[in-house]
């Protein structure tokens, strides 16, 4: 599958995950936890694999797109702010709810960018769409975790490390 087809793949996903939530009643307290943590877990996978594989090799071979790449780090960022949260929380905690529902909204923004401008521009600039698609399949493989306290990481252009 090529990389665009894979993330366009997890994004309806995640949204599809989104609408379940919205449809769980108030009490579905173990519902929730369990749906909300499998939409994080997602959401680190698709995230690092873009952040790693997609976003360098969009950024190296489209100079127009770097201001594309760095707009969508910075949304990456304050959806992992959320997860992180939403991960140490429980659903009976106070704006549990609004935080799913908050990073739900920003991830249908950054959505809507990645598909209308970033997706079509990377099509443009000929990159190797299928080579990337298994690099990103296999590294979100190797997620199984959602990492913690990721304002101890930095993101830089080749993944993430730890601030010194």
């Amino acid at each position: 599958m090529d990389a665009i087809t894979l993330l366009k793949q997890d994004h309806a996903n995640v949204k599809a995950m989104f609408k379940e939530y919205e449809e769980l009643g108030d009490r579905a307290f173990a519902s929730k936890k369990k749906l909300a943590d499998k939409i994080c877990l997602e959401l680190t996978k698709h995230a690092t694999a873009e952040e790693e594989i997609f976003y360098p090799a969009v950024r190296d071979a489209s100079k127009e797109a770097e201001d594309m790449v760095d707009e969508a780090t910075v949304e990456h960022a304050s959806a992992k702010a959320l997860i992180s949260q939403l991960s140490q929380m429980d659903p009976h905690d106070e704006l549990y709810d609004a935080k799913v529902k908050v990073l739900g909204e920003y991830i249908n923004h950054h959505v809507k960018e990645e598909e209308g401008e970033m997706f079509p521009n990377a099509k443009k600039a000929g990159i190797d769409l299928q080579a990337l698609g298994e690099q990103i399949a296999a590294r979100k493989e190797e997620i199984d975790f959602i990492p913690p306290e990721p304002a101890a990481m930095q993101t830089t252009g080749a993944g993430r490390r730890p601030i010194a």
